[in-house]
């Protein structure tokens, strides 16, 4: 075990020196790993701010909750009890029957209609606003709420949050597909990059395979080479996110402002920086796993 460590360890130092050793060549092949990363990660980071900042030009989605006609007032206050209890619901409001009234006759147009009935036909009602914004959600309360004794209908406001959840979830599905075409554009980049030190190196390899060297000794160095160089660009990709939302911010927090929304831009948390180093590492190490195997074992080194 600790040899095994030992020679990862020596095959890491190697890989290190090689790219330190040619700085130029290193930054430019970060460069470009970075500049294909940073266009899906930049575009994932804006996508799921457009959702922060369509649920605030939207607002909450409430849930109307309309009474039997008779209830009484003891059964009104129980279901009220209820509703309180239940941890899916984060707010409620009793409108009586008399206040529903008043406020249709404020509106332009109902007034003169609200004053012609002879009788106030409004039932007494809830209006709840839902933790979260999953449309699943807001269903699976209304089924809950349309079956208990009291309740006579149950009104759901989620049409605008189902156009969200899907436009959303359109932009994120189509960063993905980038994510996946431009990753696999790096990983044919990895491969030519280890594909030339290999040829470079050829007559060191054959030497060190005809003195007893094994494939895995030989083959290690270009595999961390292969991790680091892509790791590396993805510290680039995370600097150039950084960098253009710091351009960005304040003319989409303008442009919030402008609907009387205060939107504060966020950038990648911590997961999401480590996703993206680690999918560069990851691309970086199967394109010189691919290099490395297809010239070691079919190259000119055999």
């Amino acid at each position: 075990m600790t040899h095994t460590l030992f020679l990862h360890q020596l095959a890491l130092r190697g890989a290190f020196s090689r790219l330190v050793a040619r700085p130029l060549a290193s930054l430019l092949s970060a460069l470009v790993v970075a500049i294909a990363l940073s266009l899906p990660a930049l575009g994932l980071v804006l996508v799921d701010n457009v959702g922060r900042l369509a649920r605030g030009v939207s607002g909450k989605p409430e849930i109307s909750v309309f009474l039997k006609t008779g209830t009484s007032e003891a059964a009104a206050r129980a279901l009220g009890e209820q509703l309180r209890a239940d941890a899916r619901i984060a707010s409620q409001r009793f409108v009586p029957r008399d206040e529903a009234l008043r406020q249709l006759s404020a509106r332009g147009g109902f007034a003169d209609v609200a004053g012609t009935l002879e009788e106030n036909p409004l039932p007494d009602a809830f209006v709840i606003e839902p933790h979260g914004d999953d449309p699943a959600d807001f269903e699976a309360i209304r089924v809950s709420l349309a079956a208990k004794p009291q309740v006579d209908y149950v009104q759901l406001d989620s049409a605008w949050v189902e156009r969200l959840h899907a436009a959303v979830g359109l932009g994120r599905w189509c960063m993905y597909v980038l994510a996946g075409l431009l990753g696999a554009a790096l990983v044919i980049v990895s491969f030519n990059t280890i594909r030339l030190q290999i040829l470079t190196q050829r007559h060191e390899i054959a030497v060190s395979l005809l003195l007893g060297a094994t494939r895995s000794f030989v083959r290690r160095p270009f595999l961390y080479f292969g991790l680091l160089q892509g790791l590396l660009g993805g510290v680039v990709a995370w600097g150039i996110v950084a960098l253009l939302l710091w351009q960005i911010a304040p003319r989409i927090e303008a442009f919030a402002r402008s609907y009387s929304i205060v939107l504060d831009l966020a950038g990648p948390g911590p997961a999401g920086v480590a996703a993206l180093l680690a999918f560069a590492a990851l691309l970086g190490w199967l394109g010189a796993g691919l290099s490395v195997r297809r010239h070691l074992h079919d190259g000119p080194i055999d």
